[in-house]
């Protein structure tokens, strides 16, 4: 069966940092294009970041650029988000996406939250 299983979200402080991570299963990781999104409350969903299968080519939104980093480790079929410098805009469900084809798999999406 294919899995994403995401955590490290939670309560933070302005100017804080959190790591999220999705460990993936059920799927030949290495093939997909692995993505955050993030939903705030009555706003549409967006892309975070993105990072392809193989090397370094990566894509950010520009509200996160130079703040936050996508990295993957293929050999764990795990993805991160390293989040630096958060500030309440940053207030979201994040989900972890895998992409290859037609095919399309989604987290569950963990909470962050960024307030004093």
């Amino acid at each position: 069966q294919v899995q994403l299983v995401e955590s490290g979200g939670g309560l933070v402080q302005p100017g804080g940092s959190l790591r999220l991570s999705c460990a993936a299963s059920g799927f030949t990781f290495s093939n997909y294009v692995m993505s955050w999104y993030r939903q705030a409350p009555g706003k549409e969903r967006e892309l975070v970041a993105r990072k392809l299968n193989f090397g370094a080519s990566t894509n950010y939104a520009d509200s996160v650029k130079g703040r936050f980093t996508i990295s993957r480790d293929n050999a764990k079929s795990t993805v991160y988000l390293q989040m630096n410098g958060l500030t309440p805009e940053d207030t979201a469900v994040y989900y972890c996406n895998a992409k290859y084809s037609r095919y399309n798999y989604w987290g569950q999406g963990t909470q962050v939250t960024v307030s004093s």
